[in-house]
């Protein structure tokens, strides 16, 4: 009888053994597989982020272009304002009769108005040339592809479970805080 325990022992070692050393090749396959599926992966983002990183410098570069061309602009407007009440001053200085004073000064109101629009259509044509800019570079870029949807089933599984239990435990808490509530306002109203 003893040895038939020890051949059955030594069966189960080398069984075991066996197991063992399958377990071990697995493991090692599992994780060369998932290198190399990982390096794959990190390929395919490398050429994404250069084309995003190319995109980021394109809109930077719009952006600090159009910040420019407006700065320019609020220069000359500036410039210009700062002429116009020169001139104005000027022609005070220069007339005699408040006739003459008051239609100049309608002159100048005609001459600003139309300084004022132009300024505006030549910033309006700044941002739209810059929106047509943005537009061509996400255009130009390649949708996101949605990524795979993970398994979560057993998460949500354990979350209602914890929400289920207590739920359950705090149910007779809540009965007995409104049937002291109702005792409380029975002998309130007594």
């Amino acid at each position: 009888m003893h040895t038939g325990s020890e051949e059955f022992l030594d069966q189960q070692k080398k069984g075991l053994a066996k197991l063992v050393k399958t377990f071990r090749k697995a493991r090692v396959e599992a994780a060369r597989k998932a290198a190399l599926e990982s390096a794959e992966r990190i390929k395919a983002i490398n050429a994404r982020v250069r084309r995003l990183a190319g995109s980021g410098v394109r809109l930077s570069s719009i952006s600090q272009g159009t910040a420019e061309r407006l700065i320019e602009l609020q220069s000359e407007i500036v410039t210009a304002a700062l002429d116009d009440a020169a001139a104005q001053l000027q022609r005070i200085a220069d007339t005699e009769h408040v006739a003459d004073l008051a239609r100049g000064q309608a002159a100048v109101l005609q001459a600003t108005r139309q300084r004022i629009v132009e300024d505006i259509a030549r910033a309006v044509s700044i941002l739209k040339g810059a929106a047509g800019d943005v537009r061509k570079v996400a255009e130009g870029a390649t949708p996101a592809k949605p990524a795979k949807a993970r398994k979560t089933v057993r998460r949500k599984a354990k979350r209602a479970a914890v929400r289920k239990a207590t739920v359950k435990r705090g149910a007779p808490k809540a009965r007995a805080k409104s049937r002291a509530k109702k005792a409380t306002r029975t002998r309130r109203t007594r």
